[in-house]
């Protein structure tokens, strides 16, 4: 709050330096410095991304110790650019690009914490780990420099690299949670480099999450890659495995006498519900005739359930040493993912699944948790990672849901991958617009670009801009991106290789993979469409015309008359008894005026009759009379 003055109140006793806060007592005039208060726990836990040039060299300073002192230059060098689309590339520069990124993948790694034992302080393991990301990040600011790579935001906070180097040295098992539209992209090779130099017994295993997006075909190819690359992999999907929970818990709810067990089987809704997506290979009930590689090709393209996946941990862990104990360990799993993949939905229906009592213990450092799913799994969460990985374009760190959306500014990048990923007639009948494209023999392509689908967008929604009404672009792209970023608008990425990613995706784009608000929207239309055709093609006979029939159609439906007609009237057809009977009856100034009409009074007389002007005489009369005039 500011004083009369103009200046906020203590302004003259707190003065912030780099030295501390620097504070004035006026009561013997003496100036002292106090230490600024200590951040909170939580505010070093902060996951810092990106940086600007200014705070990423700061902080680069500050791992490093050292002092610098600035000094005011004025080399300034203008870069000129030329004026092609700097938001997409074409075919050529993204191979390019890609194969680029193919040679350097091996210098993608994360961090490794430096050795240390007994004898090693926390003061001298604090400077390691520091000089260690320190180096780190001078060799990807290096790798990113000298051979004009684009890369993903990555995770520059020392304090969250700490719990990943907790998560892996006390796990067993690490499991990388990934996103089944693109798995690659959320997966980190160097990771599993660095799970195996802490301890040759540790194991991998990629937990593909959302996998209920992905069709069989789409599994199968994706199985076949990670066979063919030695990856072990599980599908899964946690939202799945939540309705699965949920219709337990109704069931359990409906009869508590027959709770059932994990023994027991499921019964036939919760069979539905597991194989809602086994369907979709067209065998159905038949598929127990098939001989045993039919069976091995479902449990490569399976999706598991929940305690299925507590069945896969403790098969890919490694032997417990303790397990002839009297008390032996139990198997740790460490949870590592993208902080976008499903990470905590998993958890979740892991720990929903269980009807034992679940407990939290808070580890160490209090910032990883360890959750004791049964009496031989302990989960070990670790928050969110974003590990450095390579990109063609800023347009798919935002389709991939990297960057945020809310804080975008240049929208026709993404809006334009989007219209070139997704079909135009899925757009159209998802959104229920219709998209106008510039035609082949003036220069257009076929597909829609960015402004095209975005307007459309914005005019079948209403979005418009201040002042001319023109449709807002920016807000509909947000809505769009959105969308596509949360699965409305599927677009699964396909393995390396020569595979077309438009005929990789082409079954996503049917009418089944439709809301049911569309369903039902596009069924009644072709209804309509039926009945117009069945009225077309009957003996029905129109009568002959007339010339005052022809007449009235015309200036009906005649031109200029927009989607509908407009039935002219006559200009005094509002005066008239019909018009006042069918319209807004007349109030005021021009009622008195149609009375004084229908009277055959003069209106200016009717209105020194009816003035308000009270004793206040004039020429033409005096205000004081006031007459029921209009009385017989």
């Amino acid at each position: 709050m500011n004083d009369r003055f103009g200046k906020g109140k203590g302004a003259d006793r707190k003065k912030i330096t780099s030295a501390g806060i620097h504070r004035i007592n006026h009561t013997t005039g003496e100036t002292y410095v106090t230490n600024e208060r200590k951040e909170a726990g939580w505010v070093k836990m902060r996951s810092v991304t990106e940086q600007a040039a200014l705070d990423e060299f700061l902080s680069t300073a500050e791992l490093a110790g050292t002092d610098f002192t600035a000094e005011k230059m004025n080399n300034v060098k203008i870069i000129h650019t030329d004026q092609k689309n700097p938001y997409l590339l074409s075919a050529a520069e993204e191979r390019a690009a890609v194969g680029k990124q193919k040679e350097h993948r091996s210098r993608l790694t994360v961090p490794r914490r430096p050795h240390w034992d007994s004898t090693t302080t926390p003061e001298q393991l604090d400077r390691m780990e520091r000089d260690s990301l320190l180096e780190w990040r001078r060799g990807l600011a290096e790798l990113q420099e000298n051979n004009d790579l684009l890369m993903t935001p990555f995770e520059r906070n020392l304090e969250v690299w700490r719990q990943l180097w907790r998560v892996i040295e006390r796990s067993d098992l690490v499991v990388q949670i990934v996103d089944a539209r693109n798995p690659l992209l959320f997966r980190s090779e160097d990771l599993e480099r660095y799970v195996k130099d802490v301890d040759s017994r540790k194991q991998n295993l990629l937990l593909v999450n959302k996998a209920d997006m992905l069709t069989l075909e789409q599994r199968q190819t994706w199985a076949d890659h990670f066979e063919e690359a030695g990856i072990s992999y599980k599908f899964f999907s946690a939202s799945l495995a939540k309705e699965m929970n949920e219709a337990r818990e109704e069931e359990s709810g409906d009869d508590d006498e027959d709770i059932p067990t994990k023994s027991e089987p499921f019964n036939s809704k919760l069979v539905e519900r597991a194989q809602k997506l086994d369907i979709q290979d067209g065998r159905g009930l038949e598929g127990n005739q098939a001989g045993v590689e039919d069976q091995d090709e479902d449990e490569k393209t399976r999706i598991l359930t929940v305690d299925e996946l507590e069945a896969l941990f403790l098969l890919h862990a490694p032997d417990n040493e303790d397990a002839d104990s009297e008390y032996p360990k139990k198997t740790q799993i460490g949870l590592v993912g993208y902080p976008n993949v499903g990470k905590s939905s998993t958890i979740n229906a892991l720990i929903g699944a269980k009807k034992v009592s679940v407990s939290s213990t808070p580890g160490k450092t209090k910032h990883f948790q360890t959750i004791h799913l049964s009496d031989k799994v302990l989960l070990c969460d670790c928050p969110g990672l974003v590990f450095p990985n390579f990109a063609t374009t800023k347009a798919e760190l935002v389709c991939n849901g990297i960057l945020p959306i809310d804080q975008l500014r240049e929208f026709t990048g993404p809006a334009g991958l989007v219209a070139k990923r997704i079909p135009q007639h899925f757009l159209e009948a998802l959104y229920g617009m219709k998209i106008r494209t510039r035609p082949l023999e003036e220069g257009g392509t076929g597909i829609p670009t960015a402004e095209e689908m975005l307007t459309a967008y914005a005019k079948a929604r209403g979005f418009t801009r201040t002042g001319q009404g023109q449709p807002d672009e920016s807000r509909a792209a947000r809505y769009v991106l959105k969308d596509y970023v949360n699965g409305k608008l599927l677009f699964c990425q396909p393995p390396p290789g020569d595979i077309d990613p438009l005929e990789f995706n082409r079954e996503l784009y049917d009418e089944g993979h439709l809301p049911e608000k569309r369903r039902l929207a596009l069924a009644g239309m072709e209804v309509g469409s039926e009945a117009t055709a069945s009225i077309t093609g009957s003996d029905y006979t129109h009568l002959p015309e007339g010339t005052k029939t022809k007449k009235l159609d015309g200036q009906f439906f005649g031109p200029g008359q927009g989607s509908r007609g407009h039935l002219k009237m006559p200009f005094n057809h509002k005066y008239t008894e019909q018009g006042t009977a069918s319209g807004k009856q007349l109030s005021g100034r021009k009622q008195k005026t149609m009375l004084a009409l229908e009277k055959d009074i003069d209106p200016s007389d009717l209105k020194l009759l009816t003035s308000k002007k009270h004793f206040k005489g004039g020429s033409k009369g005096n205000g004081k009379r006031r007459a029921d005039y209009f009385a017989d």
